[in-house]
């Protein structure tokens, strides 16, 4: 009986095996290559989804032919550019950085926007400049770079991207923002500089009630990592809006650092605790420079009702408190979630925000003594040249970062489903993202962006970013008109909102008047 069956076996095995013998022919490539997709480091996609994930990337093969036609939305439902995307790929992997045939912009688009460049034009500097923050007020100013990570939040983010951001500054001598969810392990194990960000869940540092809590700030703030502290007032992409962490990335580590339920969507206020009026905000400000040792202290905000932000002018001109940088968000910024109406109608553009902002210093004799930062679609070199040339000191990026982190736009970010590791929590998805590749990348895009700018700033025939004047920069206003940023934008006179009568003399001043006139110290 057992001979009979062994005989059996023998004899369907022996049938079988041709069909066996042409399965792992066709299949056994497929196993290698998977064994091998799991193994690599260079592409996160691929790593966490092997075989199948190289149909991204054939698919990319064609892309030169059809980009420039090519428009994807990003998380808040805008157009961003797959040429924007190749142009920071790039540069993060450090590729060939020109293209053959020319412009692909239609310059005689209205809208369209150059810098004038010069017939003597000056070899580009070899340094990077340094913006030197707090200076005469602080006990341990800051020299930031002209471009550093804006803020985006353990929480948000994996530990792999905050480990291969903050390792990227450390690399490339730039700074890192926290966003408001906290300073965790990841941001403090590289090195790289960080800007703390305290927004109105006080994350990292509050009570058990949810208010601010001094000794808790004071003992991170001293960390020697910690360069600069930012007061988040409000962000772009949802200004007037808490801070939102969806509970399925309410990790128990993130719960441990931001001081939160497991597993709950974490919403944070819409508004500060630590404060109510405009002097209570620089209040704040010297008590978060004192606590934190005397390093800079800062706010952020999306520029919404006028008088609110001329209410903080006079609130620094009557205390003689002023901060040591002012941060201006777009309403172009991007975020993980946010609801649809707050990303697409509500706050002010970046330029808008920027001319208002620079203006309102400018027209209360404050200009000259703070920063001022922007941050919202940040991408090349020519976009620093443009908001420098209208009134920033240097610019922060975060979408850009993320491209350089490897980010595809999936559109997953606020379901933890995030296919390369960046936007999730999923441990399966983060393993993708290889930190010390990644971590590189985002220096190379820091480093080649900050020359790119320095280039254009020499074929313009300037010595620094200091020399850039709105003059210099030219947009095409219809058909047959082309203007300079100097006669398309006004600008105040230092201190003319001081005057006694500013509608009297100007209309530019005059358009500031009313929300002058309802301005106060004492209340938003």
């Amino acid at each position: 009986m057992i001979s009979a069956i062994c005989i059996s076996i023998v004899g369907g095995l022996s049938l079988a095996w041709p069909a066996m013998l042409w399965a792992f022919v066709l299949i056994g490539p497929l196993i290698v290559l998977g064994i091998y997709d799991s193994c690599q480091h260079s592409h996160a996609v691929i790593r966490n989804f092997p075989v199948i994930g190289r149909a991204r990337y054939w698919m990319e093969a064609i892309r030169p032919e059809i980009q420039q036609y090519f428009v994807e939305s990003d998380t808040s439902g805008r157009p961003f550019s797959r040429e924007l995307r190749s142009v920071i790929y790039q540069r993060a992997k450090v590729a060939t950085d020109t293209r053959p045939f020319g412009t692909i912009r239609d310059l005689d688009e209205v809208g369209s926007e150059w810098i004038a460049h010069s017939l003597t034009p000056r070899h580009p500097s070899e340094k990077e400049p340094r913006v030197l923050i707090g200076e005469g007020r602080c006990n341990k100013p800051y020299a930031a770079s002209t471009l550093n990570v804006s803020a985006m939040s353990f929480g948000s983010l994996s530990r792999n991207a905050i480990l291969a951001l903050n390792g990227g500054a450390q690399l490339g001598g730039f700074a890192h923002n926290t966003g408001e969810g906290g300073i965790s392990p990841y941001h403090l194990e590289p090195g790289g500089d960080l800007i703390w960000q305290i927004g109105t869940g006080y994350f990292g540092c509050r009570t058990g009630d949810g208010y601010f809590d001094p000794d808790k700030f004071s003992e991170k703030a001293k960390i020697d990592s910690v360069k600069m502290i930012e007061i988040k007032l409000s962000q772009g992409a949802k200004p007037g809006h808490g801070g939102i962490l969806p509970g399925a990335k309410v990790t128990p580590e993130i719960a441990r650092i931001r001081g939160v339920p497991l597993g709950k969507d974490v919403i944070s206020p819409p508004y500060h605790r630590a404060f109510s009026t405009p002097k209570g905000l620089l209040d704040l400000v010297v008590q978060l420079r004192d606590l934190s040792g005397g390093k800079p202290v800062g706010f952020k905000l999306c520029v919404g009702q006028p008088s609110e932000f001329l209410s903080i002018c006079k609130a620094m001109i009557e205390t003689g408190i002023v901060p040591d940088f002012i941060t201006v968000d777009g309403a172009e910024g991007g975020t993980g979630a946010a609801p649809m109406e707050f990303s697409n109608s509500i706050g002010m553009p970046l330029t808008d925000g920027l001319l208002f902002v620079n203006n309102a210093l400018l027209g209360c004799g404050l200009r000259d003594k703070t920063r001022v930062i922007c941050s919202g679609k940040i991408v090349t070199g020519f976009n620093m040249i443009q908001q420098m040339a209208i009134g920033a000191d240097l610019c922060n990026s975060a979408r850009a970062m993320m491209f350089a982190l490897g980010c595809i736009q999936a559109l997953k970010c606020n379901t933890n489903h995030c296919p390369v590791g960046v936007a999730t929590q999923d441990p399966d998805l983060v393993r993708g993202l290889d930190v010390s590749g990644k971590k590189q990348r985002v220096c190379n895009y820091h480093r080649h962006t900050v020359l790119s700018f320095l280039d254009i700033l020499g074929a313009a025939g300037l010595a620094s970013a200091g020399d850039l004047r709105p003059r210099h920069i030219q947009r095409r206003v219809s058909p047959t008109e082309v203007r300079d940023f100097g006669r398309i934008y006004q600008y105040l006179e230092p201190g003319a909102l001081l005057s006694p009568s500013p509608s009297s003399t100007s209309s530019t001043r005059g358009a500031y008047a009313e929300a002058w006139e309802a301005a106060s110290a004492e209340r938003f």
